[in-house]
Formats: structure tokens, C-alpha cells, sequence
């Protein structure tokens, strides 16, 4: 899957969204690591970064180098988490990381998830989006699986942000129901 977005008002390029590939590793364990050694999010090794390259999308620049990444990693088979969202410092500002972002919603509505859910530092990005913050513990799925495993559990302090991809079943404005 490739998707093409617009890039945001202060960049006239246009943001190319792949699937990863091997030759990518290398370059999402750099920039998730850079950002986890700022403390804003979770280390991965390059071996954790290879056993769930399936998982990630990538923006290169123009010489081939990683410069943003963003996972969707299943969670059960309504669920998935949007993992290891990180866009080099460089390049801020550009709408790559929401050309990601939207890349993972997509991907979770193409495969029937209910929802997505990311834990995050920066709640007011996924907002802009369209995703509201959430309780982690109605997410017992992500805190079983995973986070009693972590070095922050049970004191996490990130904030949990879900977005729904099913229609609401409640009536729109206006309608009637009999």
C-alpha cells in the first residue's frame, strides 16, 4: 500500500506513506530510539523492530533515509495500536506524522478493527485528528499483553487516545426513530 497525502500549509511537497521494508529497519530503531533516549517513548531493539517490520509504515526522503514511522500492531480482533510514531526532529511541522497516522486508520478500517487506540505524550497531535483521550484500563487488552511488562507499570503516565472506525449505530441529528 502506498498513499500520497498532502503535506501540511508550511510545505508545498507531497508526503509518500509506504509499507517498510528490511532495508528500513535500521533507520525506525534510530528514530524510535533517538525519541525513547528524550522520553518520549519506549526503546525498541533492532531485533523488536524486525519481528514487527510488517507492522510499520515509512516516509523516506529523497536519498532513501527514514525520516518518520508509525506502526499498527494488532491487538485482538477488534483492536490495534498505532506503536512507535516518530518523525525526526528535521522535519517537524510537515503533516508527515498525520499522513502516517492516517495511514494506520486506514489500514484498521481496510482490515474491520473497531478502533485504534495510541498512548502518547502529545494528545493534542491525535486530537487535531480526530481520536479523544480514554482511560488505559478500558484497554485491558494493551495493559494484560503488554504493559504490566513495562519498566512504567502501573505508574504510566502517558495518556491513552482511542478513535473509532465503526459508525456510531445512534441516530443522526434529526432522525426519527419509531
Amino acid at each position: 500500500m502506498s498513499m500520497t497525502a498532502a503535506a501540511s500549509p508550511q510545505s508545498t511537497a507531497e508526503v509518500h506513506v509506504v509499507r517498510a521494508t528490511v532495508q528500513d529497519a535500521e533507520g525506525i530503531a534510530r528514530l524510535v530510539n533517538y525519541w525513547a533516549a528524550q522520553g518520549q517513548m519506549l526503546p525498541r531493539t533492532l531485533g523488536e523492530t524486525y519481528e514487527n517490520l510488517r507492522d510499520f509504515f515509512v516516509v523516506r526522503d529523497d536519498a532513501g533515509k527514514v525520516v518518520a514511522c508509525g506502526a499498527l500492531h494488532i491487538v485482538w480482533a477488534d483492536m490495534a495500536e498505532l506503536k512507535s510514531l516518530a518523525v525526526e526532529e528535521s522535519q517537524h511541522s510537515r503533516g508527515l506524522g498525520a499522513a502516517i497516522t492516517r495511514a494506520c486508520v486506514e489500514e484498521g478500517r481496510t482490515l474491520g478493527l473497531n478502533g485504534l487506540f495510541a498512548l502518547t505524550y502529545r494528545p493534542g497531535f491525535f486530537e487535531r485528528l480526530g481520536w479523544r483521550q480514554a482511560d488505559v484500563m478500558t484497554l485491558p487488552r494493551k495493559v494484560w499483553n503488554e504493559c504490566y511488562r513495562c519498566p512504567k507499570f502501573p505508574g504510566c503516565d502517558e495518556i491513552a487516545m482511542v478513535i473509532d472506525l465503526v459508525p456510531s449505530e445512534a441516530p443522526a441529528a434529526g432522525e426519527v426513530v419509531a
